[in-house]
């Protein structure tokens, strides 16, 4: 299923509108991850466990977009946006949301 953050898919008119979808995924930042983070932020570097948290969480926020717009019917999501935020009293959460417009194409 074509998913892109642009409004319309190069040659492939919209036929119907179907609404909007969203998909939202939040996942913990585990104790061991966070120190050997502070660690690699002192000795500089990229952070590869939480790249790949993140990935994974974006990924997962997709997937339930897609599904939610095959559930109404829809081959395609346009118009998506990606939002990320630090949730949590001690912000030890991650939320990724994803939302767009379910289409049929």
């Amino acid at each position: 299923m074509p998913v892109t953050t642009t409004p319309t898919i190069e040659g492939h008119p919209i036929q119907e509108y179907l609404g909007i979808v969203t998909g939202e995924v939040i996942v913990g930042a585990n104790v061991f991850r966070d120190l050997f983070a502070n660690i690699r932020d002192i000795v500089g570097g990229r952070s590869g466990s939480y790249e790949r948290i993140l990935a994974d969480a974006r990924k997962q926020a997709i997937e339930e977009l897609q599904a939610e717009c095959g559930a109404l019917g829809g081959n395609a999501v346009v118009g998506i946006d990606l939002d990320y935020e630090v949730i949590g009293q001690s912000g030890s959460m991650l939320m990724v949301s994803a939302s767009g417009t379910a289409v049929k194409i």
